[in-house]
Order: structure tokens, then sequence, then C-alpha cells
């Protein structure tokens, strides 16, 4: 995964619980907004007759040690809890085991809030988790002790809408870490069936094209669809070294299990079932209709 840093001393050291893509490392501290736009996106736009919608820091966040977003269901409303997603690899209590759903469970942590500049705005906390898990995606989804219309009134930020339908091949993209503060764009380049790290497997992954050279600190971030500007995906991952299938060397396994592996390229975790998951009042339902999420063990299904 693009592993999670460690507090000050972020900047220099890469936090040994978690999982990073090291290419690009150099560009960690370019300045805030920067952006790699590749002819690629060009392309996919023209085909679709599309116009890429602008991208900013607003509504995401930094963790301690990952980035993250505030997050709405299209059926979330002004008044409901507010929700924040990072990744499963970046809960304070440590990386989810295989197989481990976290569910429903105590949270005071806080997030740093940010404008459209990246700049700090304030902080909203926790009360729970509500949902986490590294089985068949790389998740955390926090309930926050702040409404949605009381995060607006206070700091003028609208959260980010989970897409609802399955990313497509080539869309322009842009993984915004509120960590860095900082803007990856590229496209997709493509879906892996099945992306293997260490003792976890995720389903129906995102290959970045290589322009998005995501690393340390990165992880959590929103993967921005630049035509819906909707969040499509979430980043979590990238080769380091050429390794296969270990920690920090994601594989890929296709549809007749063959494995190979590319050497720093960066990946994330669709989020676009996520929504059916969640009912009125931004409640977790995993027994809803259509809810994929894996259930906690002896759950029902």
């Amino acid at each position: 995964m693009n592993r999670p840093l460690v507090g000050a001393l972020a900047s220099a050291v890469l936090g040994a619980a978690a999982l990073v893509s090291t290419a690009g490392t150099a560009g960690a501290t370019t300045p805030s907004g920067t952006h790699d736009a590749p002819q690629h996106q060009a392309t996919y736009q023209a085909k679709h007759k599309t116009k890429p919608k602008a991208v900013d820091f607003a509504g995401t966040v930094a963790l301690d040690n990952c980035s993250g977003s505030v997050v709405k269901m299209p059926t979330s409303q002004e008044n409901d809890p507010a929700l924040v997603m990072s990744n499963g690899h970046c809960l304070e209590s440590g990386m989810p085991g295989a197989g481990e759903v976290v569910v429903d469970q105590p949270s005071s942590r806080s997030f740093t809030l940010l404008d459209k500049s990246a700049g700090d705005l304030g902080t909203i906390k926790a009360t729970k988790i509500a949902y986490a898990t590294m089985t068949d995606t790389d998740v955390s989804l926090y309930e926050t002790g702040s409404t949605y219309a009381e995060i607006e009134q206070k700091y003028g930020i609208k959260p980010l809408e989970l897409a609802t339908e399955h990313p497509a091949k080539g869309a322009g993209i842009s993984v915004v870490s509120g960590y860095w503060k900082k803007i990856y764009s590229c496209n997709i380049d493509g879906f892996v069936p099945q992306l293997k790290e260490g003792d976890w497997t995720w389903k129906d992954s995102v290959r970045y094209t290589p322009e998005c050279k995501t690393i340390g600190g990165t992880s959590g971030s929103p993967v921005i669809d630049t035509t819906s500007g909707k969040v499509a995906a979430i980043n979590n991952t990238g080769n380091e070294s050429g390794e296969k299938c270990t920690v920090n060397n994601p594989c890929e396994v296709d549809e007749n299990g063959n494995v190979t592996v590319h050497k720093g390229i960066n990946y994330a975790q669709e989020t676009y079932g996520i929504p059916k998951c969640f009912g009125v009042g931004n409640k977790l339902d995993l027994s809803a209709a259509g809810c994929e999420l894996p259930k906690p063990s002896g759950a029902r299904k």
C-alpha cells in the first residue's frame, strides 16, 4: 500500500506499518496544486466529448499518517453526520487482518479539513469507525460528530460525492492527497480482477497510468473522476521494487490465475458499491439490497 507516515517524521521516514510505492518520492514536496497532465486524459475526453472539471483540495482531509476526504452518499442529507473516508490500512488501531471487518467501533480521531487551495481550515473529529476492512477492498469510513450542514456553515466546505457507477477505462482522474497537499493527475489504465499484497487480496482494482506516482502518505486519497467530479475510487497501493505479491509489492492476478508484476505502477480500490451499504441518516446497513461489502464474521449474509 501507499503506506501511512508517522507524525513529524513523515517527510523523512516512511512508517513501517503499511505499504508504499516509492516511485516519484522526489515529488513529495512538490508545491500544492501541482498537476502532471497526461495526454491520455485529453484523448479520452475528446473521444467522449467531455470537458474536465477543475479539481482542488476542498473537502479533503489530512490524517496523522494518511489522506482522506469528507464524503457523502447520493442519499445523504445535510443534517446527517458527516463521513470521512480513508484506507482500512490507515486505522489508528493498525491494519485489519485478512478477513477482518471492523464495524461500529468508538473513535475520537481528528481530521484536518482543507480548503480548495490546501489551506488548513480546522479540525473535525470522529465519534466512531462505522466500517473498515482490508478484505476485497481497502477502506475505512468514520462517522464524525459534525453534520454536513455544520461543516458547510463553519468552514464553507461541501462533501465529495461517491459515484454509483463503475469507473471507465481511460477516464481522467485526479488523486488528491490531503496529507501531502498534492494532486496527481493521470488516467485509469485498466482493472485488475485480483490484486494481491502480502496476506490481502483486493477485487476489481483500478490500475493507474504511470503519471500517478503516488507515495507514502497518499493512502486514502480520493480518486476523483475529472468528468463527473465525483469520487470513483480510493488510492491505496503500488509496486515498489518489482517483487511479486509481497508487502509493498502487489501483483496482478487475471481471470485465468496468471500473475503479473508492474514495478512502479500504482492502484486504487473502487468505491461505487459503498452507497448501497448506507441507508437513512448515513447509517451502515450491510444487509441492504445490493450491498457487497464484506461482513463481520458471524454476521447475517
